[in-house]
């Protein structure tokens, strides 16, 4: 989860901030000002879709658990649909993580409607094929221009970045490689045109991927990370990072942000996290390079088109980890793979990581309030009987309303930087039986936890409204 402060959130608020950048006057029709209760029935039907996991629990082929933080509501979100597009060999999975005011919101609005654009586009792409590509190439544009999600040739190169020769190849990867880059494009001029998710300084994060038979197809935004555990020569597990933590300091990240008058640099008391920033004030400071939503950084160098990376699986895959950045600041590839294979029961994995990760918070970095944790966790040999398993597909009760190799994202400090900053917070308590949720009707504070954040704009608390007790209410 991130947030939104501005260089100076600690007193008034910045006279530059992009609280005060005014908004481009977009399309005239907006999504959202439907009737709320054909909203809601709509997405009722939809959470109801058989093989749709977005809530905590496992089925035979994977695990997914969400736990929140210590900043407020839980900006994170997951899904695990199996038989995705009405494929019995395909699994669509994919975590999100929110920042911003309204980050909890877009998080979920991308969780739904992503995967539902990727599998229109697929289908399309699978029976008009040849149109479709030549469409494609004549969506590029500047990278600079309003519609931000615009495919240029330079994008479309590096999407196929990680790609083998057999991969380029591959008619799985090259007709989803299309599919993603569309869906994402859409996904986001959508969000633009929502008028109930407000998205001027509010974005999520999205590490996705498909896995038709042993093809699997990842697209990634933001600074979420998957991880494939897999065995060696030697037959000892390793983990191996399927996609690249897309920050600000990458050197061609930074090139295009710069090329489009945005600035990246890092705060003081945080050498090692780059951010970006608008040309001429000093926010909103986000601490990624490309996002769905943040609309005030599009004209500058933040996009959403995605990184697509390509792997054939082989008998010595064993799962596949994603997981949002709470994960992967405290605990490094090998840690999270070691602690997954090490799980008694798969059903139980994703659980098992999220709670490991939360005493890592408590002992590495007692200053820096816990962040939200969503993993998914997919298991490649599900048809084997000599793993334990639990094969019940029920929901467990969510708590989500209450370089390669790195060892952690590089957006938090430990307790000894926090001092030698000057950062005088108090410790948390690492009580393990401290309750982690936040009552829903109690307001939280964007601000918090300002050594462990996202993005530097000061925001607006936060009152959960009608949606969101009513999205409570339809899932208890």
């Amino acid at each position: 989860m991130g947030s939104c402060l501005s260089g100076e959130s600690r007193g008034s608020p910045h006279p530059g901030s992009p609280t005060g950048v005014k908004k481009k006057k977009g399309s005239k029709r907006r999504l959202g000002s439907r009737n709320s209760s054909f909203d809601f029935r709509v997405e009722e039907q939809l959470h109801r879709t058989p093989g749709r996991l977005f809530l905590n629990g496992s089925s035979e082929i994977a695990s997914l658990f969400t736990q929140q933080g210590k900043k407020g509501t839980n900006q994170d979100a997951m899904i695990v649909w199996e038989n995705f597009g009405s494929r019995t060999d395909t699994v669509f999975c994919g975590v999100f993580d929110g920042h911003g005011p309204y980050g909890h919101l877009v998080a979920k609005q991308v969780r739904d409607s992503l995967p539902l654009k990727l599998s229109a586009h697929w289908e399309v792409n699978i029976k008009s094929d040849e149109v479709l590509r030549e469409v494609s190439l004549n969506t590029a544009g500047s990278l600079c221009s309003v519609d931000d999600s615009s495919v240029s040739a330079d994008e479309e190169s590096r999407a196929s970045i990680d790609v083998d020769e057999a991969g380029k190849n591959s008619e799985v990867f090259q007709t989803l490689k299309d599919s993603f880059l569309k869906a994402f494009k859409v996904m986001d001029r959508e969000l633009r045109m929502y008028a109930s998710v407000d998205c001027f300084c509010s974005g999520t994060t999205a590490v996705t991927l498909v896995k038709q038979g042993r093809d699997v197809v990842l697209g990634n935004v933001g600074d979420s990370r998957a991880v494939l555990g897999t065995r060696d020569e030697n037959n000892a597990l390793v983990p191996v990072q399927l996609t690249v933590d897309l920050k600000p300091n990458l050197p061609a990240e930074e090139e295009r942000i710069r090329k489009c008058k945005g600035r990246v640099f890092a705060l003081r008391d945080e050498p090692e996290v780059s951010r970006v920033w608008l040309p001429n004030y000093d926010s909103p400071g986000l601490a990624m390079a490309r996002a769905f939503g943040d609309f005030c950084l599009k004209d500058f160098g933040l996009i959403s088109v995605p990184e697509i990376f390509y792997r054939r699986i082989t008998d010595k895959d064993e799962f596949i980890v994603l997981a949002t950045d709470g994960i992967w600041d405290v605990l490094s590839n090998e840690e999270v793979v070691n602690i997954v294979a090490s799980c008694p029961t798969r059903s139980n994995a994703s659980r098992t990581l999220v709670e490991r990760a939360v005493r890592c918070w408590r002992s590495k970095y007692p200053t820096s309030k816990v962040d939200d944790c969503a993993v998914v966790c997919l298991f490649l040999d599900s048809n084997e009987t000599t793993h334990a398993i639990s094969k019940s597909k029920e929901n467990i009760p969510s708590l989500e309303n209450g370089e390669y190799g790195l060892n952690r994202s590089g957006t938090v400090r430990t307790a000894d930087e926090a001092v030698e900053s000057g950062d005088g917070d108090v410790p948390e308590a690492a009580d393990d039986d401290q309750p982690v949720n936040v009552e829903t009707g109690k307001e939280w504070l964007a601000l918090e936890g300002v050594s462990r954040v996202n993005t530097l704009l000061t925001l607006p608390r936060y009152m959960p409204g009608k949606e969101d007790k009513q999205e409570t209410k339809a899932k208890n």
